[in-house]
């Protein structure tokens, strides 16, 4: 268990707590936790290290409660939590897992059409010096896939897919689809049409994404080449 300091700012207030490093970041990925697994202090504080107490009229004023586990849940879900180094260089190594192996399920030759090992892929990738962020595979795996060619002839296996957004749900979807985007085209009713290339290993959860937002209102169909 590694206690660590939750702070959510709000206009010229700032509050802050102590809290269980896992549990609170479980939380704030929206994972099922007790709050008291969560919570490791009594108090709420606008400033930790000096003592300083949140008072209850400011508390009423953001929170619009005093009770403790109300207001910890808050600030963990809607503020930051501070991690330690371990912690990050944990996350970043799972990440670095994660792309290794969506390429070795989704990458082959473009010459041989064959599959590469994970042994060969971290290879490629410290050769061309790809930089791997802990953000989501979808986010950085084209760049990460150029970057790749540099050094070995790798190409990702994926699927042309034809998509029509309803005009209510163009603007949430719209930045969905860039990592993906071929082309488009704004239809008369304010419908968005587009084409996207999609990799097949991520298919699955952009469509559970697309429909989370559309509610199952966007058309979709799969383009033979």
């Amino acid at each position: 268990m590694t206690d660590t300091i939750a702070r959510l700012k709000s206009g010229k207030l700032n509050f802050e707590t102590m809290v269980d490093m896992d549990n609170a970041m479980k939380l704030k990925k929206g994972f099922p936790v007790n709050i008291a697994d969560v919570i490791r202090d009594n108090y709420v504080y606008t400033d930790l290290k000096k003592g300083m107490r949140a008072g209850s009229p400011e508390l009423m004023l953001v929170f619009n409660t005093t009770d403790l586990p109300t207001i910890v849940q808050k600030i963990v879900q809607k503020g930051e939590i501070e991690v330690t180094q371990e912690f990050r260089d944990e996350a970043l190594e799972n990440r670095r897992k994660q792309i290794i192996d969506f390429l070795s399920r989704n990458g082959v030759s473009a010459q041989t059409g064959r599959p590469y090992t994970p042994d060969m892929l971290e290879s490629a990738i410290k050769q061309a010096g790809i930089k791997i962020e802990n953000v989501s595979v979808e986010k950085q795996i084209t760049k990460i896939v150029e970057g790749l060619k540099r050094i070995i002839p790798i190409k990702i296996e994926t699927k042309k897919i034809k998509l029509k957004i309803p005009p209510q749900f163009t603007g949430q979807c719209y930045g969905l689809i860039q990592e993906y985007k071929e082309r488009e085209e704004w239809l008369g009713d304010g419908s968005l049409e587009a084409f996207l290339n999609i990799p097949v290993g991520l298919q699955m959860e952009f469509y559970d994404k697309l429909n989370k937002i559309t509610h199952g209102a966007a058309l979709t169909s799969e383009v033979k080449e």
